[in-house]
């Protein structure tokens, strides 16, 4: 039965602790423990029940309880103290930002994300992407970044997990109730809620916007599950994070892209920069560019010049399938209209998401061709990531294709425990917390007692062991299991024995079962009396993912082992707080995906700042920093060396027998190699190299000022210079890059001239090329010289490209000079390129401008 008339209902909260209800709607409080600690203090129970959500308790306590708290001096002493810390941080006006880039005229960067996992009680994202957006913003919001959210508010979120008796993953979907969620409706003049519409198909539907704040951030986020949309189908598009099938995918991407842009606009915000976080909010790109032909009245190639210089892309996947596609079908039906906007052919329309001009529209393609600056998340994912896009550059060596990588990191305050926050505090002082990134605060780490550090985390361990029973009893009761099979939760793991951790996706190249490839020399390592070992997993496979439930199958069927039962542990429904106690309280985090499949991976991030050791194959951030001459190895431990071989089960053998012998040999030896005092003191030293090492590095304040420095002020003042006055350096840029574009088959390498046939290390080489240029200028080109040495495949590699300087002309032919001397001796081969040139261009290589020199051209000469 559908209401007449609805109303919201308040907690009626007395006057001398009112603040309580604005600490509540900013979720600063999710990374701070003395404000977590303080909503704690008005009902325990009630808090884990109310899902760790200030507003559901304050909603659902008992009035007494707010009296007695209003009346209790200590509760609200602790009260003000926290107000005034958050006043005085969002009052602040001495972030890095501001240091840094305080003459930065003024930028707003929006950043759009299908996820955002800031706590465990706002349940819209299902995994690592959105935790690592809600890392974003929270550093973002500590640097004091003028940045903006931008993402959907799920009805239901990501489901619940549950296992059947047989151990196969359930799905349960709850609604997220908003108003009862620390959000609130962005409303306008009169009070009335603000919203931004989208077509779909020819229809119109509506998005209210929700607004969270995020410390100093905002995030908003739209929802279309509202009387305005009369179609249950539009008010469905919100409904599921991940949901449905490729035509609920097509109209959430739409919603976030282009309703995204139009709910900013709405609400008076105009960002000069906009970072795509993954390929669902690419249609943003379109929209901008045509909200750029209307303000300024230019073309499709000035808007996409000028929207160019302000969208940044971050990929995140680095397998092809796992990309966005969409059929020339769905792209006909929603987008009927916007080729002939844009001024474009129809194919000319569809190319924009296709590597080679064919098959089907892909978002990332989209988002690689409309933005001007693009990165993956790690450095060994940069590399696949311009492997797997070299076709939208052809011509241009791989090693040069314009996507980068800034590598993901995580916000330690939201994942660092309480006790070690402590601990850092006592040993580092407060910079750990403002300076994560600065390697001077954390090389005291060596300074932390080993007495302390142990026991601090022995606390940890013995806390999460506990948790764990309790979780595991109450997950075999809802499954009815026997009475003696729930008494037995009470006695599961050991708090003092040896504790590996694995949580994450349960994705089949995460290769989850690794570790049981040989069960029973498993079973040795597990049972050994005298220096025992367990392991504790956790994670969600996706509803469609039956592959990935087999091996959630899988260990909880080992874990069902008469003798294996009190060693292995699945705990079912992982989320944030799951995550918490793991990478708080094992001792190793086990991390073994198959490479190059895992783009970063940021939960053995979260481990190394409590002081967690990983152990694990070489991909992602792990191969990165492993892979570091400045870092030591007694950081953790790689299994392998990042061999790939061609037959994936042998892989798995060998990368099995590799992890059991570390654990054998090292790891399990080191862990119970105790003095008179029980300390391990090898382990313990491992574990400050590895804070000492890794913390440093692995923070998303690192993460986000690289942002800041390498992207987001380069694309803000890109767009500026390019937009003002009425943006005519955009148009400039527009004319020359057509002109260019017509003129370049006209430019070719003639003959090279004056090179030696073998030279000595250092000896100087003089090159010079006769390059035919046709009506174009040598300021429209760049030619240089590509020299490196010569590779097994007689391919050259690790090759320098060194700008050549035009001599003289002759009717439109142009003699190219430059002298350069190799610095190493050995096999070395060069060639001749030209590429196109402006002042403007955001990037040394245009998609299909480029031209080599053919080796029959080269005339050898002797030395000069």
């Amino acid at each position: 039965m559908r209401p007449v008339q609805t109303f919201s209902v308040v907690p009626r909260i007395p006057s001398e602790i009112e603040p309580l209800r604005s600490l509540a709607y900013n979720l600063r409080w999710c990374w701070s423990h003395d404000t977590i600690e303080l909503f704690r203090r008005l009902d325990r129970d009630l808090w884990e029940k109310s899902g760790h959500n200030p507003t559901r308790l304050l909603g659902a306590i008992e009035q007494r309880k707010l009296e007695a708290a209003a009346s209790d001096d200590a509760f609200v002493a602790h009260m003000r103290r926290v107000v005034d810390h958050l006043e005085t941080y969002m009052a602040s006006q001495s972030t890095w930002f501001q240091g840094a880039w305080n003459a930065a005229s003024n930028p707003l960067i929006a950043y759009f994300s299908a996820e955002f996992g800031l706590t465990e009680c706002l349940s819209i994202f299902a995994g690592g992407l959105g935790i690592l957006a809600g890392d974003h913003l929270k550093s973002a919001s500590d640097l004091g970044v003028p940045l903006v959210g931008v993402g959907l508010l799920y009805q239901q979120g990501y489901f619940r997990q549950y296992l059947s008796q047989s151990g196969w993953q359930q799905e349960a979907y709850e609604d997220n109730d908003f108003h009862n969620l620390p959000i609130a409706l962005v409303t306008g003049e009169g009070g009335t809620s603000l919203e931004a519409e989208v077509k779909l198909a020819g229809r119109t539907v509506f998005a209210q916007i929700w607004r969270a704040q995020v410390g100093r951030i905002p995030l908003f986020l739209l929802d279309t599950n509202f009387a305005k949309n009369e179609r249950a189908e539009d008010r469905d598009i919100t409904n599921q994070l991940y949901g449905g099938d490729r035509e609920m995918r097509i109209r959430q991407e739409i919603l976030l892209g282009i309703g995204g842009y139009r709910a900013l606009k709405a609400m008076g915000l105009a960002p000069t920069v906009y970072h795509m976080n993954e390929g669902h909010s690419a249609f943003l790109g379109l929209e901008h560019v045509q909200a750029l032909m209307e303000e300024h009245r230019i073309g499709f190639a000035e808007a996409s010049e000028l929207a160019a210089a302000s969208l940044v892309f971050t990929t995140h996947t680095p397998v092809k399938a796992g990309h966005d596609y969409f059929s020339d079908e769905q792209m006909n039906r929603y987008f009927s209209d916007t080729a002939r906007m844009l001024g474009l052919s129809q194919p000319d329309f569809m190319n924009l998401g296709r590597a080679d001009g064919t098959g089907e529209f892909c978002m990332t393609v989209l988002a690689l061709r409309l933005a001007s600056r693009a990165n993956g998340v790690s450095k060994l994912h940069g590399e696949v990531s311009r492997t797997m896009w070299q076709s939208l550059w052809p011509e241009v060596p791989v090693e040069e294709i314009p996507i980068h990588h800034v590598t993901n990191g995580v916000h330690f305050c939201s994942w660092i425990s309480l006790e070690m926050n402590q601990l850092y505090d006592r040993y580092l002082g407060p910079h750990w917390r403002e300076e994560p990134a600065n390697g001077d605060v954390w090389s005291a780490a060596n300074s932390i007692p080993a007495e302390e550090l142990w026991r601090t985390h022995e606390r940890r361990r013995e806390r999460m062991v506990g948790w764990a029973r309790h979780r595991v009893r109450d997950q075999r009761i809802r499954r009815g299991a026997l009475q003696a099979e729930i008494e037995a939760a009470d006695e599961i793991l050991d708090p003092d024995a040896l504790t590996l951790g694995f949580a994450r996706r349960f994705a089949t190249y995460k290769r989850a079962t690794l570790i049981l490839h040989d069960i029973e020399r498993l079973r040795r390592l597990l049972t050994d009396p005298k220096r025992p070992m367990q392991l504790i997993f956790a994670g969600k496979a996706h509803p469609q993912d039956d592959a990935g439930k087999v091996l959630i199958q899988k260990i909880t069927e080992v874990s069902r082992d008469p003798e294996l039962g009190r060693r292995i542990v699945f705990l079912e429904d992982y989320d944030m707080a799951v995550a918490r106690y793991l990478v708080q309280g094992v001792d190793v985090w086990l991390n073994t995906p198959l490479r190059p499949n895992e783009a970063s991976g940021t939960s053995g991030m979260k481990a190394a700042a409590n002081g967690v050791l990983n152990l694990s194959t070489l991909d992602g951030w792990w191969d990165e920093v492993w892979q570091n001459p400045t870092i030591p190895h007694d950081i953790g431990w790689a299994i392998g060396r990042g061999e790939a071989y061609q037959d994936l089960t042998y892989q798995e053998q060998v990368e099995a027998a590799a992890l059991y012998d570390l654990l054998e040999r090292d790891v399990i030896p080191t862990f119970y190699e105790r003095g008179a005092d029980r300390i391990p003191r090898k382990w313990v030293a491992r574990m400050k190299s590895c804070i000492g090492s890794l913390c440093q590095f692995v923070n998303t304040h690192r993460m986000v000022s690289d942002y800041v420095t390498r992207y987001y002020i380069p694309s803000h003042q890109h767009f500026l210079a390019l937009q003002e006055d009425s943006a005519a350096r955009a148009h400039a840029l527009a004319d020359a890059m057509q002109r260019i574009r017509q003129e370049w088959r006209n430019v070719t390498v003639g003959r090279i001239e004056e090179v030696p046939s073998g030279t000595v290390a250092a000896a100087p080489i003089w090159v010079r090329a006769h390059v035919q240029l046709g009506n174009l200028r040598p300021e429209d080109v760049v030619v240089e010289l590509y020299i490196g040495r010569i590779d097994p495949h007689g391919e050259i590699a690790e090759a320098d490209a060194i700008a050549m300087d035009p001599e003289n002309n002759t009717g439109g032919q142009y003699i190219y000079a430059v002298e350069t001397s190799p610095a190493e001796s050995g096999l070395h081969g060069f060639t001749i390129r030209v590429r196109p040139n402006h002042p403007d261009l955001p990037a040394a290589f245009v998609p299909g401008l480029m031209t080599w020199a053919h080796s029959s051209r080269v005339v050898m000469a002797a030395t000069r």
